[in-house]
């Protein structure tokens, strides 16, 4: 399990390699609350995936990092591990990635060195297509969302909210596998116990919601299509064992609201954020009765947009 000293820890550890992105007010959010965003969308790699591999990638020996990195994601975990590999002078970091990851991630992966492998149709498939490579080679696998290393390292983000405002009532933070969201909670709970933490999920895989409504661990879950490449797939172990002191609730949110609200965020806020970035905003506009009179901290962690995807926003307004 993830304790508060690993995310100082970790802090430690990535400080020299990371952003302390901003916090910034939303006017176009803040109607009826006192909407504020953690700007990870604006962080190295352009996604909170860099705090996680930095903190898992600088925790291993000379010994770990000389057996190689092997990493699976939906491209924005690849390229904090692509990243962070370089940086630590390792040669051999190979990372499996569906076939439907947009291709400016995959070529930001590749930047780096990283050898790109795409295989499967969604993260379950190029998951467990990296679980058979694991068999024939002795590298470090780097889970995106069930290490301890790497979600501390996504829990920094937490530590920081409430370091540039400890006013914050409620968090608002995507679910996929349910890493970020456990990371922050750990620390914003630890600093400030009454604070809500809601997750976000979009309608079309609601795979933390449905595990902690069922009691039992989705680590594949059916998705339907979605614009939020980042938050379809299963649950990872140790999300799943935190999800009931991690997370107050779980919003759901369509996909013609995240997008709606992307929209919003690109032509208001004048901040490029992914789809399952924007699902945050979107359940603030979907469900302002939970958030009236507060003070709300929304994480949008990335902005690895598409020209294709930024087109499409444009067109929806």
């Amino acid at each position: 399990m993830i304790s508060f000293q690993d995310v100082l820890e970790a802090r430690r550890r990535i400080e020299s390699f990371v952003y302390k992105t901003p916090l910034e007010i939303a006017p176009s959010l803040s109607k009826d609350a006192r909407v504020y965003l953690k700007l990870e969308c604006q962080q190295r790699q352009k996604s909170f995936k860099t705090r996680g591999a930095f903190s898992k990638i600088s925790s291993l020996s000379k010994e770990e990092r000389a057996k190689g990195i092997i990493a699976v994601s939906s491209g924005n975990h690849a390229a904090g591990v692509s990243y962070a590999c370089h940086m630590f002078g390792i040669k051999n970091c190979k990372v499996i990635v569906p076939e439907t990851t947009p291709q400016p991630k995959i070529e930001k992966i590749r930047y780096y060195g990283a050898t790109v492998v795409q295989k499967g149709e969604n993260y379950d498939e190029a998951h467990a297509f990296a679980m058979e490579v694991l068999e024939s080679e002795k590298s470090v696998f780097v889970d995106s969302c069930s290490d301890v290393q790497v979600i501390a390292g996504q829990g920094t983000i937490g530590l920081e909210i409430l370091e540039q405002n400890p006013d914050i009532h409620t968090l608002l933070v995507p679910i996929g596998g349910g890493g970020i969201i456990t990371g922050i909670s750990v620390a914003a709970k630890h600093l400030k116990p009454d604070i809500e933490v809601y997750g976000v999920q979009p309608k079309a895989c609601p795979a933390m919601l449905r595990s902690m409504q069922d009691g039992r661990l989705y680590s594949e879950y059916p998705s339907k299509p979605s614009a939020c490449d980042a938050l379809v797939g299963g649950v990872a172990e140790i999300p799943y064992q935190m999800s009931g002191q991690c997370i107050d609730d779980i919003l759901l949110v369509s996909e013609e609201s995240i997008l709606a609200a992307d929209a919003m965020l690109l032509l208001k806020e004048k901040i490029i954020a992914e789809p399952s970035s924007a699902t945050v905003a979107a359940a603030v506009r979907e469900y302002p009765e939970r958030f009236a009179g507060k003070n709300v901290a929304a994480v949008v962690t990335g902005g690895n947009l598409s020209a294709a995807m930024m087109k499409k926003l444009i067109e929806t307004v």
